[in-house]
Order: C-alpha cells, then sequence, then structure tokens
C-alpha cells in the first residue's frame, strides 16, 4: 500500500508524510507508518487535541504523539514529551513552564525509529 500525499496541497504535510513512511520503511516499525497513514487521510479526521485533555491521560515521562494539532485550552503540568503535526504557541508554552517537551514527528521518529513506549492520542 502506498502512502503517497498526492492529494495533500500543504507541503509541509506532505514532507511528514514522506519522512515518517520512510523512516517506517528503514525500521521496519509499523509504528510510524500508522502515525503517516493517520496523517494521509481527510484533514477532518485529523485529531485536534486540549492540552488540559492531555492532562489527565498523559503520566510524567511518557513521549505522546497527537497525529494532528495540539492546542493550548486548558492546563498542562506533566514532564512529558509531547509531538503534532501542529502545536499552538500557548500550547508550546504551556508545556515548556510545566518542564515537558516539545518536537516535530519527524524529529521524534529520527529519535525513536522503532516507535518504542510512545502513545499515540485522538
Amino acid at each position: 500500500m502506498s502512502l503517497k500525499p498526492d492529494n495533500k496541497e500543504n507541503p509541509f504535510l506532505m514532507e511528514t508524510i514522506e519522512e515518517l513512511t520512510r523512516i517506517s520503511r528503514e525500521s521496519s516499525s509499523p509504528f510510524w507508518r500508522d502515525v503517516a497513514k493517520r496523517l494521509n487521510g481527510s484533514n477532518k479526521n485529523h485529531a485536534s487535541l486540549n492540552i488540559g485533555k492531555l492532562e489527565g491521560l498523559v503520566e510524567d515521562g511518557e513521549t505522546v504523539v497527537v497525529p494532528g494539532s495540539l492546542l493550548g485550552t486548558g492546563y498542562f503540568e506533566k514532564k512529558a514529551t509531547l509531538s503534532a503535526l501542529r502545536i499552538s504557541k500557548s500550547a508550546e508554552e504551556k508545556i515548556r513552564k510545566s518542564g515537558g517537551v516539545t518536537k516535530s514527528l519527524v524529529e521524534l521518529a529520527r529519535e525513536n525509529p522503532k516507535g518504542t513506549n510512545i502513545k499515540i492520542l485522538r
């Protein structure tokens, strides 16, 4: 099954899907292929989570991927690594104030090509 993002107009999204697919192929890991597949689908199916919702779902030290947008409504006090296609400025500020870290999907995929010990949240 090909994951060519032919129907996408956003160059950043296309590059992200292609890079995640490449990393998945090279590492023989289905994790990043699954994330790329979710991003390649319809934009209305992309996850859109507020960090307030993550507060109850994430533990300190965990790594979490949101295949979509991470928004800044609510509070966040966990020291976790969060990655998403898009992270709002207010979400990024709140995550950093709590001692957490934000990374792009591609950056996280390069650091952890197998996708071990990472949660996907929708």
